[in-house]
């Protein structure tokens, strides 16, 4: 099943989303490994490699 565009998300809920991944992205620039994203954020190695 696929999700309408925003995955279902508000616009507020969407923002936040970006400036997670952005936060993630400038975390692997700076040297950070997978295990050191995924303890900041408190999710899976997979979900931050992602």
């Amino acid at each position: 099943m696929r999700y309408p565009d925003g995955g279902g998300l508000t616009a507020k809920q969407r923002t936040q989303r970006e400036r997670v991944r952005f936060e993630v992205a400038e975390m692997f620039v700076a040297g950070a490994g997978p295990g050191q994203v995924a303890r900041r954020l408190r999710v899976s190695r997979k979900s931050a490699c992602a």
